[in-house]
This record gives C-alpha cells, sequence and structure tokens, in this order.
C-alpha cells in the first residue's frame, strides 16, 4: 500500500456508525496534525463524547479554502459483504474495499496524506480542514462545525469543497431534506362502532393521502427544477406502524416520511402546510373524541438543499481545479448546503462514486484515489497564487 492508502486503512478501521462516539477516529486525525505541528480546535458534543475537528494550514488571510469530510459511515447488518467491512481490502480489479472507503474517509484521507505538501508550498492563503460527526444521521454536526471556523479564525475563508464522491465532477445543487415522525392518538374500540370511534389508522390514511397530493400539487405547480432526478421535490412515507387486530379500531398509529425539496421549494412551508391540515383535522375529531390528538416530530432539523449559482466564483475555479467542465446535481442530502448557508461559496466534489456509497462491498478504485490527492494538490497550488 502506498501512503494515502495505509491512511484509508486506519481510517475505515474506526467503526464509527451516525449517532455513536467518533473520539478514537477523532483522536487518530489529531494524532497526524499534532506530529506535523499543525494546531487544531475540537468542536465537542461532551454529553455524547463525540466531536468535529478543524485546523488551518498557512497564513491567517481572507481567501482560504476549507475542505471538509464527515468521519461516520452507515451500518453494515443484514450486508452480505464479501470483504470484512472494516478492513481495507485490495483487489485485483484495482479496487479498494471496506465501509466508508468511498463514503467519505477517502476523501479525508486525500487530506491527510497532503499535509506536509501543503506545508511545503508558499500559500498565499491557507487551506482548512473540516471533519464532522453524525452526518449519517442528519447531518447534526455541520452548522455548529461551519460556525466554529467562523468563530475561531480572524480572516474569512471563501470556498469550501465538500468531499463525498462524486467523481470529481463539480456539484452544484442538493436537495434539502427533513425526516419527521407523525404519531395520531385515537380511541380503541370494536370495529362496529367505526363511526363512533375515531381510528388513528384511518386518519393516518387521511394523512398520508395529503402529503402524496401535496407533492402532486407542487409537481402541476411547475415546482421542476430539470437538474435533479426526479425533477421535483419528493415526499414519502417509508414506516407506518399501528393496530392490533384487524376488529380492533386502533387508537394509535406512527408513521415516519421525509420531504427532499429542490432548492425552489421550502420544507418550512410544506410542514406548516401540513400542520394546518392536522389542526383542521383534529378540530373535526375531537367532537368524536375530545382526546384525539396528532404530533409532528422532526427526527433531525432540517438540511437545507444546496444551489450554487454559476456566477459565483467558485464555480469556474473548482472546474479549473478537476479539470471537468460539466458540473452536476444530486438528490441526496449533505453537509453542503449548511456550509453554504454558514456564507462559504460551497461545491460538493470528492473522489470515488455515489453508487458505491451504503452498499455491500463499498469500494473506491485506486485510481480515483490517486486523482483525489492530486486534486486536493492542485486546491493547495491555487491557493500559492
Amino acid at each position: 500500500m502506498n501512503q494515502v492508502e495505509k491512511i484509508l486503512a486506519d481510517l475505515v478501521a474506526f467503526p464509527v456508525f451516525g449517532g455513536q462516539s467518533n473520539l478514537e477516529i477523532i483522536d487518530y486525525i489529531s494524532d497526524i496534525l499534532t506530529r506535523e505541528s499543525v494546531d487544531f480546535t475540537l468542536v465537542e458534543n461532551k454529553k455524547e463524547k463525540k466531536a468535529s475537528i478543524h485546523c488551518r494550514i498557512g497564513p491567517s488571510k481572507d481567501g482560504g479554502v476549507i475542505l471538509s469530510g464527515h468521519t461516520d459511515v452507515v451500518p453494515v447488518e443484514g450486508q452480505l459483504w464479501t470483504t470484512d467491512p472494516f478492513i481495507l481490502t485490495p483487489k485485483s480489479d484495482g479496487k479498494l474495499y471496506a465501509r466508508g472507503s468511498c463514503d467519505m474517509k477517502g476523501f479525508i484521507a486525500t487530506c491527510l496524506v497532503n499535509i506536509s505538501f501543503f506545508k511545503n508550498l508558499n500559500l498565499k492563503r491557507p487551506v482548512y480542514f473540516a471533519f464532522s460527526y453524525d452526518e449519517e444521521v442528519g447531518c447534526l454536526a455541520a452548522p455548529a462545525l461551519a460556525k466554529d471556523i467562523k468563530n475561531t479564525y480572524s480572516e474569512n475563508p471563501t470556498y469550501a469543497v465538500i468531499g463525498e464522491p462524486s467523481l470529481l465532477q463539480p456539484i452544484v445543487g442538493q436537495k434539502g431534506i427533513c425526516v419527521i415522525e407523525t404519531i395520531v392518538n385515537g380511541s380503541a374500540g370494536h370495529s362496529s362502532r367505526i363511526k363512533q370511534e375515531v381510528s388513528a389508522i384511518h386518519v393516518a390514511a387521511d394523512l398520508i393521502s395529503w402529503i402524496d397530493s401535496k407533492m402532486n400539487a407542487l409537481i402541476q405547480a411547475g415546482h421542476i427544477d430539470k437538474r435533479f432526478e426526479p425533477p421535483h421535490s419528493s415526499l414519502h412515507v417509508g414506516m407506518i406502524h399501528g393496530g392490533i387486530a384487524p376488529n380492533v379500531i386502533a387508537d394509535k398509529c406512527l408513521f415516519n416520511w421525509d420531504i427532499r425539496v429542490i432548492p425552489r421549494d421550502s420544507i418550512q412551508q410544506i410542514l406548516a402546510d401540513f400542520n394546518t391540515f392536522c389542526k383542521k383535522k383534529e378540530a373535526e375529531l375531537r367532537k368524536i373524541f375530545p382526546e384525539f390528538a396528532i404530533k409532528n416530530n422532526l427526527l433531525h432539523p432540517p438540511v437545507p438543499a444546496l444551489d450554487t449559482p454559476e456566477s459565483q466564483s467558485i464555480v469556474p475555479w473548482i472546474k479549473e481545479i478537476s479539470g471537468q467542465s460539466l458540473t452536476g446535481t444530486v438528490a441526496y442530502a449533505a453537509e453542503a448546503g449548511q456550509f453554504a448557508e454558514a456564507g462559504f461559496e460551497t461545491i460538493i466534489c470528492g473522489p470515488g462514486s455515489i453508487a458505491q456509497a451504503h452498499r455491500a462491498d463499498e469500494f473506491i478504485s485506486q485510481e480515483q484515489l490517486q486523482k483525489g490527492v492530486e486534486f486536493v494538490q492542485r486546491i493547495g497550488k491555487s491557493l500559492e497564487l
């Protein structure tokens, strides 16, 4: 293995799933920075034993570039791996197999392997590393990380490159996301009394019908962005639980759903419209059962969409750095929207393919990993100017 592969092998050996403590992998990164005499800052969640980390290499000057990634990965339980997911396994096909090899410890490795390279450049503007936790369970840490970068340094970084796997194509747009738990509390009873009681399942069905109709209404109103696939905001119910028997009116029903919005649509407005419909249902059905209620819980704060306009200076810059003239968009959510919301011109661009993420036998090709190393080096060289 070469040096970047060795670092990647170390990183994937930390089985840090979203929601879990990531302090061991942060300690590993901290040790590398300490050996390289690079000062760093931890943004800690002490209660949950988690931390993000950021650092600066180069002068305290405006106009620097943030290189950002997340340290957590998705679980492997139930997936049919042919290799140990936490041992980086090279194969003769030129691919490196492990959980997180692609999403997105490969990018973190390309940053860490280039520390000495950055230090040996005549940087006129700095480069920053910013590595977070809990991206895979709602992009929970990025807002505090971005805020701490702004508060820690006297200068102002200009660009943020989020190294999600994109085959090094510049990605200028991502959808926003919000995940909601809706709980319906009705009244139990004999199924023959369906009109004298309030079935939580029947009400949940009405709410789910509203969710589907809302998505269709947005489409029919022309809320289309052909840069995305699908080219519209999506509202989707993925889990539902309720009832104890066919002949018992259900007094409880719970369903989980998500909203994924194109940049022009508002998660907050969709939620407000849904809450209005829920309040109308409550007023109607409390005439039958006074304790009837609908409760909506956000399972994590909404993640904003990314919509970096072609007019921002980061776009021609990243095209030159990446060597790719065409930009793209992605339907998944990432921390890019949060960095943009914090005031940085933001792009997604990193080695590996998102098609390999979140699946058994996840991999990054050795070619893509090496291209990632060179991509990060070109970013450093651009800061000499």
